[in-house]
């Protein structure tokens, strides 16, 4: 069999994988199949004579692109890292948004959302073992440490990532059975279960970006609330559940690039206040945590 053909069809059988190690790097799946494309045309130019595991030699190139386009995201926003088509024999049709916003689900948008809080180096260390069982001495080459500092990446990410809750379990599990309530009846537009979880003096704020086109940045009042989060259906079906500064809140992260936080603040089984947070600088001072379970 002519080599380059071989080639080839080994890339492809190992395509699946290099993509899903992509988007959890990445969190876009054009910058993944970028990325992944990138792979190809290095092996394409490369002597595997000498490769041993060429599923591991492509895992570490496509590894290297993404760390290089997480560490150049700051000033190259505007394009893709390559202009080329691959051969005919590994290409595959255009991104499908609905593939996508499939695959971000799978992945978990919040799991997305904390991921884009770590440096490049963590992230690496973090979901080349984490999520793809990687040995720490294949991951310190890529990142440039030795196999301990990798450990110890990957060690501060997984920390980052499972954050730390600032109320006792029981209280988590109250609030989080509070949220997914609160959650499931905006997603289905359900009126009763809506005011069944809402105080009837609860108070929503907004910062100006959250705010619907004739409604105050403050509503008071179960009723008032209800009509703001039946408008604010087509948001509850991307939300999802995560740690918010140690409390449970939810996350509004098309595609895995965040857009808003809904914090809450719950009295025994009913939601009191609620807050939208939508301006940038507030975003960024969140700390953001993945629920377990």
């Amino acid at each position: 069999m002519d080599e380059r053909v071989w080639l080839a069809e080994e890339f492809v059988g190992n395509r699946s994988h290099l993509r899903g190690v992509a988007y959890r790097m990445l969190g876009s799946l054009s910058e993944a199949d970028d990325a992944v494309q990138e792979a190809w045309i290095r092996l394409d130019r490369t002597d595997t004579s000498t490769v041993e595991n060429l599923g591991e030699w492509l895992t570490t190139v496509v590894a290297r692109v993404c760390l290089d386009m997480l560490r150049s995201r700051g000033s190259r926003r505007e394009g893709p890292l390559v202009t080329h088509s691959e051969p005919a024999a590994v290409g595959e049709p255009g991104i499908d948004p609905e593939e996508e916003a499939v695959l971000a689900d799978s992945v978990g948008l919040a799991l997305l959302v904390v991921l884009d809080t770590l440096t490049p180096a963590e992230r690496l260390a973090f979901v080349l073992h984490d999520m793809f069982a990687v040995p720490y001495d294949e991951i310190a080459p890529v990142v440039g440490r030795a196999p301990a500092a990798a450990r110890q990446l990957a060690s501060r990410a997984r920390r980052r990532v499972q954050g730390t809750a600032a109320v006792p379990d029981a209280d988590l599990s109250r609030q989080r059975e509070v949220v997914e309530a609160f959650l499931s009846a905006s997603r289905t537009g359900d009126f009763d279960a809506l005011l069944a979880v809402l105080d009837p003096d609860v108070v929503l704020r907004s910062d100006p970006g959250a705010v619907p086109p004739g409604f105050s940045r403050e509503t008071r009042g179960a009723n008032a609330v209800l009509k703001r989060a039946l408008i604010g259906a087509r948001h509850a079906r991307i939300s999802q559940p995560a740690l918010v500064d140690g409390t449970v809140g939810l996350v509004i992260a098309p595609r895995g690039r965040l857009l808003r936080v809904l914090t809450f603040t719950i009295a025994g089984s009913k939601i009191a206040e609620m807050e939208v947070i939508a301006a940038p600088e507030r975003l960024r001072r969140l700390h953001l945590a993945v629920l377990e379970g």
